[in-house]
This record gives structure tokens, sequence and C-alpha cells, in this order.
């Protein structure tokens, strides 16, 4: 079985960012919420950073493991799928050419043409043509979970740290009016990220980041006012 290159593919480098930039939204979010709610309840500012700091590193080491079970998972389903695709080829010495052919017959290839396609695909790269025909999946480019765990983690993080470093550094009268604008900032940027990375419009990603982001700086804000 081939095994994951050394160099990663732009594929996985770019599934490893998205990681990082869903990983940042969620620090994000969950921090202001955090904050939020204990800064409306509270004005002592130990209490906000124990409050604020602790959600971060469990939101960050939450974020990182979920992306590590996650990616495994579909790791491990790719894996399966290749070995099971050369136990098929081992056992029927037409499974190959029968297969990569299929797929060009469904694209409107005459026969003659898609079969000679196959041989062709076979003499240079039998299992990977077999694979990729029946599932579009490329050999040796798996996604790697501990990329998307660390990008994850780091990311959740350093999105985390714009909310509380604005609610602990600003004083008291500014410190709500501070945090809103870095938290509008930050999902305004992950918003933009994402957008770009998905190849979808800009604008509509960052808005929708952003009343997001308000709405839920606004729920937590007053659940803290209940206490």
């Amino acid at each position: 079985m081939f095994e994951q290159t050394k160099k990663q593919s732009l594929e996985q480098r770019l599934n490893a960012l998205r990681a990082g930039v869903l990983g940042s939204n969620d620090g994000i979010l969950t921090v202001v919420g955090v904050l939020f709610s204990t800064a409306a309840a509270t004005t002592n500012n130990f209490i906000i950073l124990i409050a604020g700091l602790a959600d971060l590193l469990a939101c960050s080491f939450s974020m990182a493991a979920g992306e590590y079970a996650s990616v495994s998972a579909q790791r491990e389903t790719e894996r399966a799928v290749v070995s099971s695709e050369e136990d098929k080829i081992n056992a029927d010495e037409n499974y190959s050419r029968k297969t990569i052919a299929s797929n060009y017959l469904a694209q409107g290839v005459s026969e003659a043409t898609a079969y000679a396609i196959a041989d062709e695909l076979i003499k240079k790269r039998e299992i990977q043509a077999v694979v990729y025909s029946k599932y579009t999946l490329k050999i040796g480019e798996y996604v790697n979970p501990w990329d998307a765990a660390f990008s994850s983690l780091f990311s959740a993080a350093l999105g985390g740290l714009f909310p509380l470093l604005a609610m602990l550094l600003f004083p008291q009268q500014w410190k709500f009016i501070a945090t809103i604008l870095a938290t509008t900032l930050a999902v305004a940027m992950t918003g933009s990220l994402s957008a770009l990375l998905g190849k979808s419009e800009v604008k509509s990603a960052v808005i929708r980041n952003v009343i997001i982001g308000l709405i839920t700086v606004a729920i937590h804000y007053a659940v803290g006012k209940l206490f």
C-alpha cells in the first residue's frame, strides 16, 4: 500500500488551514460568550480572567481533539478503501480495466477509447487509477490528523485572545464596547478567510459571521445579567 508522501499536497495544506479558520472562529465565539456572561455578572477582573482563560484552553483542546478524531476516521476510511480495491485487483485480473473504463464510459467516451485509456493508466499506475476512478481519491494524499489538530489548537487559542485581551486591558467603561469591536473584527477576518478558501462570496461570509458574533454576545450578556 502506498504511504503518505513526505511533501504535503496543496489540498492537504488547505485542509489544515480550513481547520485553523474554523478553530479560530469557535475560539472567538466561545470565549466572548463566557466573557460577556461573566462580566455582566461581576466586575472582578480576576474572575473574568479565570473564566475567559479556562474557556480558551478548554475550547482549544476540544477543537484539537475533535479535529484529530474526525480526520483520523477519514484517513482510516481512505486507507480501507485502498486496501479493499487492492484485494479486488488481486482477485480479478480484469477488475482494474473494467472499473477504469466504466468511469470513462459514464462520461460519454466511446468504448474503444475508454478501454484504451484504461490500458494506458494500468501500465502507469494501476491502483491509483482504480481508486481515483471510483472515489476520486488520490493515494498518498491522506489528510494528516496531527496537522488538523495542531492547526485547530493554536488558531482557537489565538482567536480567543482577541476578546479576552480587549475585556481585560480596557477600563471598565470601555470593556464591553472594546470587546464587541475586537470580536467583530476577528469574526470578520475568519469569515473572509473561510470564503476565500471555499471560493465563495466574501461579503456574505463576513456579514454572516458578524451577525452570529453579535447574537452570541447579546445572548450571553443577557444570561449574565440574570445573575
